[in-house]
């Protein structure tokens, strides 16, 4: 009888440990990286994306072109920097720094798909808002039903990235109104969002009609430090929503630096994030 109990207890352990390790956070060293250039956009909305006479890429994006495909060259970004930061596109003044790669790492089991964000967060910032958040990390992925509508031609949220949520009316833009949050005209976004502020909890929310921080059904769970200069950020979530094993989602990275807040990020193009399955960045299953 006695060595049956200790038999079972040693059964018990050994099962724990093995689910422990099949639900574990992924061996980062042995996930691929992606770089990804994050920039700042300026006031650059949707409205102005797909204006034909304000971005000739409108032209490209009613023929199912992405924002992407057109403007990523060998790993970094073929933008003209200077009219991005020009008073015309930037009335309130442009960061120091107009653009740096963040490094991408995703990975995911049966239960959680994870994120890591790796990058250096530069200082010299025009807008200095948040006084309580050195820096944040915000990732978002789109459901398929977001749509634009371009002149009557349909534009997907897999094409212009977190784009879709951005409007001329949503607050820290120029005139608009500083109550009005991000939102989409179709379809919705799942965020996620790490804080640097000491207590700050992860957001688990999302963008429909209008952005929630909260209220979500991710349980995102985030952590994060800077050493040596170098942010690094994990984000650990459920795979639901928007997410699942055979799907390429849109995805999408923005990085608010030197205490930033409201559109004053940089932002990355949307990207599809493949989840067993094809992908500009691939999740590796664990």
């Amino acid at each position: 009888m006695k060595k049956s109990t200790v038999s079972l207890s040693v059964l018990g352990a050994l099962l724990a440990i093995g689910a422990n390790a099949a639900f574990a956070a992924p061996d980062w060293s042995k996930v691929p990286k992606r770089d990804v250039q994050v920039f700042h956009a300026g006031a650059t909305p949707i409205e102005w994306v797909l204006k034909k006479s304000d971005h000739s890429g409108r032209t490209g994006l009613v023929k199912g072109e992405t924002c992407v495909g057109c403007h990523e060259e060998k790993g970094g970004l073929n933008f003209d920097m200077k009219r991005l930061a020009s008073k015309d596109l930037e009335p309130k003044g442009a960061p120091k720094t107009m653009n740096f790669p963040v490094t991408v790492q995703t990975a995911y089991d049966k239960e959680n798909l994870y994120v890591r964000l790796s990058f250096k967060a530069p200082a010299g910032g025009a807008d200095q808002s948040d006084k309580e958040n050195d820096v944040k990390a915000t990732v978002m992925f789109a459901n398929d039903k977001v749509t634009l509508d371009a002149g009557g031609k349909p534009v997907s949220g897999a094409q212009v990235g977190c784009w879709a949520t951005c409007h001329t009316d949503a607050r820290t833009m120029p005139g608009a109104d500083d109550k009005k949050t991000k939102y989409t005209a179709a379809g919705g976004y799942e965020l996620m969002q790490w804080k640097s502020g000491k207590g700050a909890k992860a957001a688990d929310g999302s963008v429909t009609d209008k952005r929630s921080m909260e209220g979500g059904t991710a349980g995102v769970k985030a952590e994060g430090d800077t050493k040596g200069g170098v942010t690094t950020v994990t984000f650990t979530r459920k795979l639901n929503g928007a997410l699942a094993e055979g799907k390429a989602v849109p995805m999408g990275v923005a990085v608010h630096a030197d205490k930033a807040g409201g559109r004053f990020h940089h932002v990355s193009m949307g990207y599809l994030l493949g989840i067993g399955a094809d992908g500009d960045i691939k999740a590796a299953k664990q």
